[in-house]
């Protein structure tokens, strides 16, 4: 019988081990997260979003699929994609196929650095040396052109450096969006400006919320920022929350409704944690796979809640 260090050493082996079997098991808990915003206009009604990304998805992940397919039975008012849809080029006609269900339903989108280019084994310590992963070296292209066409063929407006407003359930909205700012594809001044003041709600959206995004969309009077990419640290630490973003964005704000503000200015901002995972790193700890349903409602109406789980 082990004693002493090599007794020590073995339950820590075991407690790792344990810890990364249920990293697997979490991963595919899929969850619907809802969050009330009361950022509309006094004495409308309730406008319901819900906001998807990170799904990574490959064309063997048929839990996740069901999942996807499931999300028409929220009955949004609009989709908001904000990128990393796929992890192989395969996986494009499976998505649509599961998408089928909220083809009628007005959705907008941006792309992230797995749309553009394929996932690659990546050392996870360097995560926690540097904080988020560097662009590779002769990366492999995905298909992301098909599948921009696929999604704006069933109408969902491209948001990649674009102005798009979109009239939703009596709502007017004005949309501004840029390119990966990850992947340093992102040149906000192509929609920057001040925010529309004939829409009842502006909304920014890009895949990764790097600062200078959040801060240039905030300092414009955006309402209301989405972003995904930091798949809510993917491995958390319970009681005390995750240990990288992938960005430099702090890690208060990984994941979650929080709030933003430059210049004077103040926007709302909703990170996805996401729904997928690296297929080199299939596991989540502590940070639950999900989508989240934000129930927006008007200013007179209370405070924003969130958290809760569906």
């Amino acid at each position: 019988m082990a004693t002493g260090p090599g007794r020590v050493l073995g339950s820590l082996a075991a407690a790792a081990l344990g810890c990364f079997a249920w990293g697997l098991v979490e991963a595919n808990l899929f969850t619907v997260r809802h969050v009330r915003v009361p950022i509309l206009p006094p004495g409308g009604e309730e406008l319901r979003i819900l906001h998807v990304s990170d799904l990574h998805l490959t064309s063997k992940q048929h839990f996740k699929l069901d999942f996807i397919r499931s999300l028409a039975s929220l009955r949004p008012d609009l989709v908001v994609n904000t990128g990393d849809n796929i992890a192989d080029a395969t996986a494009i006609f499976p998505l649509m196929a599961a998408w089928n269900s909220l083809r009628f339903t007005p959705g907008v989108f941006v792309f992230g650095s797995n749309d553009y280019y394929a996932p690659r084994f990546k050392n996870p310590l360097k995560y926690l040396l540097y904080g988020r992963s560097h662009a590779e070296e002769d990366p492999v292209e995905l298909p992301w052109r098909t599948l921009r066409d696929k999604m704006t063929d069933v109408g969902w407006k491209d948001l990649t450096h674009s102005r798009e407003t979109l009239e939703v359930k009596g709502y007017a909205l004005a949309f501004r969006g840029t390119d990966d700012a990850h992947l340093g594809r992102d040149d906000y001044t192509l929609v920057a400006g001040p925010a529309d003041d004939d829409a009842d709600l502006t909304i920014g959206v890009t895949h990764a919320p790097y600062l200078r995004i959040l801060d240039a969309m905030a300092e414009d009077g955006m309402d209301l920022i989405l972003a995904g990419h930091t798949h809510g640290g993917q491995v958390c630490v319970p009681g005390y929350g995750a240990l990288v973003t992938n960005c430099d964005l702090e890690a208060a704000r990984v994941k979650g409704l929080s709030s933003h503000t430059q210049g004077g200015r103040t926007s709302a901002l909703h990170v996805s944690a996401g729904v997928g995972t690296s297929p080199f790193a299939p596991y989540r700890f502590a940070c639950r796979p999900e989508v989240t349903l934000l129930t927006l409602v008007p200013r007179d109406t209370g405070f924003a809640t969130g958290d809760s789980v569906g």
